[in-house]
C-alpha cells in the first residue's frame, strides 16, 4: 500500500544534533529520548507538556555488554546556543549518583508556559566512563502548568492509495487492503458539470462481491452522493455521524480531524471518465504509532498471520485518541483498556494514551464490577512498563476506593449484593447514574459457560484479590508503609476466604459462586490467572481448563491465555492461538476481517462491530507468554526472558520497552535449543529456558559453560546484562 504520512515543517520541535567532544570511551551517547514519555516530534500541532516538574527517560545502546548506568547529568535550558555548549541555563543536575534512566524529575526549578525548552543528557558507566552528550530534544510547555497532568499526541492523518481498482460493470471499486477509520479525497473531472456521482464506502462485500449495502451488526455501510463542477476538483467526503457512538458519552473526534467511518472499500458510480488510484486518497486517522517499534515472525504462518492482525488493530483503533469499544458506542471501557493497554506496549513504545484512557475512566468507569477493580490492575502495568509512578501517586486515593473493600463483609469476600453497596461507596469510585452489577464475561447469555451468579462471585473476588495485592506493592513504592501491611493482610483474608467458600475438594476445582456447585470455565481461568490456585491444585485446574476449550469471548481469552501460560502449558497456549474453529482468531481472518472482531463471530454477537481492540490479546500474549519477556521491576530495569513456544521450531520478536528494545530469537530441535539475545543497556534479563526431555543436557553461554539450576522442566540462567548473547541447550545421548 503506497502511502504518505503528511507531516509539516513545524521545525521547532525537530531534533537538534549537538557537536560531540572527542572522547576516548566505548560507552554511547543516550538515544531515545522522551519528555514525560512523549517522543520530541516534527508536526504542526505540537505536543504540549503541562507538568511544573516534568519527567525524563532515555535509553542506552546495547552494543556494549554490561552496560551499566551508575551516573548521569542532566541539562535543561532555554535556549539551543547555550546547551550546545553544555550550558543548563535552566536545569544542571549535575552528576547524579543514580542507575535511573526513567522518569527522572526535573528538580529545583519552575517551568515557564508557553515555552521552548531543550535538553540532553550523558551518563557514566561501571566503570566510571563517561559518554558524549545525547543529541538535544526540545518540549514546548502549554498555556498553563499543573502539579500532574498527562500530555497527549496530536492524531495523524496518513494518506493511503488503493492497492486495487478494477471495474465492475459500470461501477468502480477500490480495495485499500485493510479497514481503517477514515475520511476519503477524490480528484474527480466533468466536462460541464451537474454529473451526479454515488460514493459507497463499506467494510465488507456481499456474496457477489459488491460493497454489502446491509452489512450483519454495526458493520459499516453508507453511500455519498457528489454533485461534480466542471473542470477538475477535488472533494472530500463530510461523514455521516452516528446517532449512536457521537452521544454525550462517547468520545468525540476532535474538531481539527472531523467525524470518521471505518472502511475498506469504496464504491464510486456515475462518473463517466477513468479514475485511477491516485484520483483516491483514504485519510487514515489514528495514534501516533511506529510501524517499525516491534516484530514477530515464526514457523507457523497461522500465528504470524494472527500477530500481524492483533498489532495493526492496536493502531487502528486508537482514531479517538483513547482506547473505546471500537465504533458502535466508542465509550472507554476499563476491559478494553486492560487489553489494549498492555498489547499497545507489546507493540510500540507509547505510553500516553494508555494513561490517559486509564485516568478518564478513574473518573468516568462504567458498570461492571470487575471492570472497576481491573483500574488497579492498569495503574500498576502503567508503572511498571513506564516507571514513572506520577500517575498512580496522583490517582492513589481513587486506586484504593477502588480495589472496593468497603463491600468486605463477614465472609471477608465482597458482594454488590450484601447491602454495602450504598451512594458513598458509588461516589468514591466515581459512579454516576448507574450502579455495580457483576459481568463475568460478555455478553453474559452466551460467553459466560452457564456461570451461576450468586451473592458471593468467584470471578470479582478474583480480580478483588489481585486488586490488592497490586496495592500492596503500589503502596509500598510510594513509602507508605502502614497501607501496604493493611492490602497484604488484606489479600492473605480474601485469599483464605476464597478457598474456604469456593474450592471444591471432591474435584480439585473452583465453583462460581457459593450456594452451587457449578464450575465454568470462568471462575478456573480467572482464579489461575490472578494468582488464587495454590500448586498442588493446578494440574487438576489446568486439566478442568483444558476440557473446556475456548469457552469465553475474546475478553476471557485474555485471561484463559494467561493462566494457562502461568501454569506452563504452552502447548496448550499454542493450541488456542492457532486454534482454526469458530472461537479463534483465525476465524476473524477468514470471515474477512482486517481488525480483531468484538466477538468470535457473527452468530455469537448479533450486533458486533468488526473493529474492536480488546479482541487483540495475542499481540500481548505472543510477547509476554509465548516468548515470555515481561517486566519483573518498574521501567524494565530487570525483566524475564521465559520461552512457552510449545512446537514452533524457531520464533523470533522485537519488543519495544521504555530502555530500547529487546530482541529474542529462539530456535528449537530435537536435541538442542537456542536463544540469541540483545538486551538493552542499563537492563538485566532473568532467563528461563524449556526443557524438553529427562536427558543429560549442557547449557552454554557464548559458547562456554554457564551454571544453572534446574526448576521443574525449566533450567534457569543468573541475569544477564546488556548486550548481545547467545544461550544453547544441547541434550547428551
Amino acid at each position: 500500500m503506497k502511502k504518505k504520512s503528511i507531516i509539516s515543517a513545524f521545525l521547532l520541535s525537530i531534533l537538534y544534533m549537538v557537536p560531540g567532544r572527542a572522547q576516548n570511551t566505548p560507552v554511547g551517547s543516550p538515544v531515545g529520548l522522551m519528555c514525560d514519555l512523549v517522543a520530541a516530534t516534527v508536526d504542526v500541532r505540537p505536543v504540549l507538556i503541562f507538568n511544573k516538574t516534568p519527567a525524563f527517560s532515555w535509553e542506552l545502546s546495547a552494543e556494549k555488554k554490561g552496560l551499566v548506568q551508575i551516573a548521569y547529568q542532566l541539562l535543561v535550558s532555554d535556549d539551543l546556543e547555550e546547551l550546545n555548549r553544555d550550558v543548563g541555563k535552566v536545569w544542571d543536575s549535575g552528576k547524579i549518583m543514580s542507575s535511573l534512566s526513567a522518569g527522572v524529575l526535573l528538580k529545583n526549578t519552575t517551568l515557564k508556559p508557553n515555552t521552548r525548552y531543550y535538553w540532553k543528557v550523558k551518563i557514566w558507566d561501571s566503570q566510571k566512563a563517561a559518554s558524549p552528550y545525547s543529541r538535544a530534544v526540545s518540549f514546548l510547555t502549554g498555556d498553563t502548568l499543573s502539579a500532574y497532568k498527562n500530555p497527549s499526541y496530536p492524531l495523524q492523518i496518513t494518506e493511503q492509495q488503493p492497492v486495487s481498482l478494477k471495474a465492475i460493470g459500470k461501477i468502480y471499486q477500490a480495495d485499500f487492503g485493510k479497514d481503517a477509520f477514515a475520511q476519503l479525497k477524490l480528484q474527480l473531472s466533468s466536462t460541464f458539470g451537474g454529473d451526479t456521482v454515488f460514493v459507497r464506502l463499506g467494510e465488507i462485500l456481499d456474496k457477489d462481491g459488491n460493497i454489502d449495502r446491509k452489512p450483519p451488526g454495526k458493520i459499516r455501510y453508507a453511500q455519498y452522493v457528489l454533485v461534480l463542477q466542471k473542470g477538475t476538483h477535488t472533494y472530500k467526503l463530510s461523514i455521516y455521524k452516528d446517532n449512536i457512538n457521537t452521544r454525550p458519552a462517547a468520545i468525540k473526534m476532535p474538531a481539527y480531524v472531523g467525524e470518521v467511518t471505518p472502511y475498506r472499500y469504496c464504491e464510486i458510480e456515475g462518473y463517466k471518465q477513468q479514475i485511477q488510484k491516485e484520483s483516491l486518497t483514504r485519510l487514515f486517522v489514528h495514534y501516533k504509532f511506529d510501524d517499525e517499534g516491534s516484530s514477530f515472525h515464526s514457523s507457523d504462518s497461522t500465528l504470524n498471520a494472527i500477530w500481524d492482525l492483533c498489532k495493526y488493530s492496536i493502531k487502528a483503533t486508537s482514531f479517538t485518541g483513547m482506547y473505546v469499544d471500537g465504533d458502535r458506542e466508542r465509550i472507554p471501557y476499563e476491559a478494553d483498556a486492560y487489553i489494549n493497554q498492555l498489547s499497545h506496549y507489546a507493540v510500540d513504545k507509547e505510553f500516553t494514551i494508555a494513561r490517559n484512557s486509564h485516568e478518564y475512566l478513574i473518573t468516568h468507569p462504567t458498570w461492571p464490577t470487575e471492570w472497576n477493580l481491573q483500574s488497579v490492575l492498569i495503574a500498576w502495568n502503567d508503572y511498571l512498563y513506564t516507571g514513572d509512578i506520577r500517575s498512580v501517586a496522583y490517582y492513589y486515593k481513587d486506586l484504593q476506593a477502588k480495589t472496593l473493600l468497603s463491600l468486605t463483609d463477614s465472609t471477608g469476600l465482597i458482594s454488590t449484593l450484601n447491602g454495602l453497596l450504598n451512594d458513598d461507596v458509588k461516589a468514591s469510585i466515581h459512579l454516576k447514574d448507574a450502579t455495580l452489577k457483576d459481568i463475568v464475561d460478555w455478553p453474559r447469555n452466551t460467553e459466560t459457560d452457564g456461570f451461576v451468579f450468586t451473592k458471593y462471585n468467584a470471578v470479582v473476588n478474583a480480580f478483588h484479590y489481585r486488586a490488592l495485592v497490586l496495592m500492596e506493592q503500589i503502596a509500598k513504592q510510594l513509602g507508605k508503609t502502614s497501607d501496604a501491611r493493611m492490602y497484604r493482610k488484606s489479600a492473605a483474608n480474601v485469599k483464605a476466604a476464597f478457598q474456604k467458600m469456593f474450592f471444591d475438594p471432591a474435584r480439585n476445582i473452583f465453583v462460581d459462586g457459593t450456594g452451587t456447585d457449578h464450575a465454568s470455565l470462568h471462575a478456573n481461568a480467572f482464579a489461575l490467572a490472578l494468582g488464587l490456585v495454590n500448586d498442588q491444585h493446578k494440574n487438576s485446574v489446568m486439566a478442568f481448563i483444558r476440557s473446556k476449550g475456548m469457552a469465553c469471548s475474546v475478553y476471557g481469552s485474555q485471561f484463559l491465555l494467561d493462566g494457562v501460560y502461568d501454569a506452563c502449558d504452552g502447548d496448550y497456549g499454542l493450541s488456542l492461538l492457532t486454534s482454526k474453529t469458530d472461537r479463534s482468531w483465525f476465524n476473524m481472518i477468514k470471515v474477512g476481517s482486517t481488525i480483531t472482531l468484538e466477538a468470535w463471530d457473527n452468530k455469537y454477537k448479533p450486533n458486533q462491530d468488526w473493529n474492536h481492540a480488546w479482541g487483540a490479546a495475542p499481540a500481548n500474549i505472543i510477547s509476554r507468554k509465548l516468548m515470555g519477556i515481561e517486566p519483573i521491576t518498574p521501567g524494565w530495569t530487570r525483566f524475564s526472558i521465559k520461552p512457552q513456544i510449545g512446537s514452533l521450531e524457531h520464533a523470533r520478536i522485537t519488543v519495544p520497552t521504555v530502555k530500547g528494545k529487546i530482541k529474542v530469537a529462539y530456535v528449537q530441535r530435537k536435541d538442542s535449543f537456542t536463544m540469541d539475545v540483545e538486551i538493552p543497556g542499563n537492563t538485566s534479563a532473568q532467563v528461563s529456558l524449556p526443557l524438553k526431555n529427562e536427558s543429560r543436557y549442557e547449557v552454554l553461554l557464548d559458547g562456554s559453560p554457564v551454571k544453572t539450576t534446574r526448576e521443574n522442566q525449566t533450567v534457569l540462567v543468573d541475569y544477564l546484562g546488556s548486550g548481545k548473547h547467545t544461550l544453547h541447550i544441547a541434550y547428551k545421548k
